[in-house]
This record gives structure tokens, C-alpha cells and sequence, in this order.
């Protein structure tokens, strides 16, 4: 699987990982996150690969998280309601998301981009 990135132009975070990538000669495909957010498929085969638990997926600083008060309604709802609510507004997805289909980051940290992204 090609690597997947999601990230948000405006996004800073998302800037410096996607031009760290780049610079260490790291392909992949970038993806808006807003406008191609990630499928439910693709959140799935997250879950499943990686056994992330799936409330880390969630931008929990960002404002449409605390507009819909997704922390008082996340521990009601089932995980196929919060794969629908992550696949319907990239917003609400902690951001950048890099998934190849075996290995996950979240954010941005350079050790963590090193230690996983370089050595593919």
C-alpha cells in the first residue's frame, strides 16, 4: 500500500511532517482531510493492524470536537458510531494522519517519523 497522508494545508504540523517526508525521499500520496477524509474501510484496517485504541484517532483539541461535545458523547456511542462520526469530518481526525497499511503516526514527531517512515 502506498502511504497514505492526511493532512490540512493551513496546518503547520501537517506542513512540517509532509516536508519532512519529502526531504528524506519518503513517497506518498497527500490526501486533504477535509475534503477526502479517511474511509470507514480505511479506519477499520487502521484498528485492526495497528490495535490503536480508536478514541487516539480523535483531534480532541480541535474546535468541531468540542462543538459536537464529542467528550461527553464519545463513551456512549459504539466504535461503528465513532468510525462514522472520524469518516464523515476529517476535522474531528487527529491530524497529520500517516498510515501505509501496517505502520500509524499521529502528528508530528520527528524521532517518531524517523524511526517509522525512514526505514521504509
Amino acid at each position: 500500500m502506498t502511504i497514505q497522508f492526511f493532512g490540512y494545508p493551513k496546518c503547520s504540523t501537517c506542513n512540517k511532517a509532509s516536508k519532512w517526508l519529502r526531504d528524506n525521499g519518503v513517497e506518498f500520496e497527500n490526501n486533504h482531510i477535509v475534503e477526502t477524509p479517511p474511509s470507514k474501510k480505511m479506519i477499520k484496517e487502521i484498528l485492526a493492524t495497528t490495535k490503536i485504541d480508536l478514541k487516539k484517532l480523535f483531534n480532541t483539541s480541535g474546535t468541531k470536537y468540542r462543538e459536537l461535545q464529542l467528550k461527553d458523547k464519545l463513551p456512549n456511542m459504539t466504535e461503528i458510531e465513532q468510525i462514522e462520526t472520524l469518516s464523515s469530518d476529517g476535522m474531528l481526525i487527529k491530524r497529520p494522519l500517516v498510515f501505509d497499511g501496517e505502520h500509524l503516526t499521529l502528528g508530528f514527531k520527528e524521532e517518531e517519523f524517523e524511526h517509522i517512515w525512514k526505514s521504509i
